[in-house]
């Protein structure tokens, strides 16, 4: 299952099952942190380079006082219009 993780101007596009609001959290400072050497892999979830909007499934924002830039909002607002409701979580 695709889905789009979000925080601040940073998205991944995620290959797994919706995560609860903890493992979110744990796979963006997973993914938004570069730490060489180490590989901190959460089983169960991998970063897509290519996906297509169409297949995302799911979308989680977590905030940081960051602001979207303009292209997520636009990815989100069209997840939006398919029914996709974004989780947000502060």
């Amino acid at each position: 299952m695709l889905g789009i993780l979000v925080n601040g101007s940073n998205h991944f596009i995620v290959s797994g099952p919706r995560p609860d609001s903890a493992t979110a959290r744990a796979l963006v400072r997973q993914w938004s942190l570069i730490q060489i050497g180490k590989l901190m892999a959460i089983p169960g979830w991998t970063i897509r380079t290519n996906a297509f909007r169409e297949d995302l499934l799911w979308a989680i924002e977590v905030r940081d006082g960051q602001p979207r830039s303009t292209a997520v909002a636009q990815l989100l607002e069209e997840l939006s219009a398919r029914g996709i409701v974004t989780e947000i979580l502060e």
